[in-house]
């Protein structure tokens, strides 16, 4: 697997990604790896909170509009961590931080569907109260997102350090 993995970083691509002095390589791959994120996780902060009885004179069903936003977000994010995944393959992927990081992501978007089918699908969303299970997926949304990017932004920090063969952040 380590071959594979290092086969993959030896890449052109990856090694231009990593190397480059070009501000279209890592900093813009990284900067939009970022925003992709903050659309994802920034707007289901506003639906979580709505849902969480923050502006209660807030409707909740315009809010469904942000979605499509969101899985645009998903996809930057989706596509930009995979560039930054393949350059920092032998680094990124033998990094538990990763697998956490990767949990919440996905379990924040299983969150997501079931938002759609059992909050914003309700006719009379705005017509009386929310849906009972609307507080709980809120909170898990919230745990989940914070917990992505928390994670993602540890992966600089724990297990493995990229560019030092061996090394480990303490």
């Amino acid at each position: 697997m380590m071959d594979f993995l290092g086969k993959l970083e030896n890449l052109e691509f990856s090694h231009w990604v990593l190397e480059s002095g070009s501000i279209w390589a890592y900093p813009m791959i990284l900067f939009m790896h970022s925003m992709g994120m903050a659309m994802v996780a920034g707007l289901a902060a506003v639906i979580d909170l709505r849902l969480l009885g923050l502006s209660p004179q807030t409707p909740v069903k315009p809010l469904e509009r942000l979605i499509p936003i969101m899985w645009w977000g998903f996809g930057i994010s989706a596509v930009t961590g995979t560039i930054l995944l393949v350059a920092d393959a032998t680094t990124k992927l033998t990094n538990p931080d990763f697998y956490v990081k990767m949990v919440f992501v996905f379990t924040g978007l299983a969150v997501l569907r079931m938002m759609r089918t059992k909050i914003f699908a309700a006719p009379d969303l705005d017509q009386g109260p929310l849906p009972g299970s609307a507080k709980s997926l809120a909170w898990i949304s919230l745990v989940c997102w914070i917990g992505t990017v928390t994670a993602g932004r540890l992966l600089a920090y724990v297990g493995p350090v990229s560019g030092i063969p061996g090394a480990k952040s303490h």
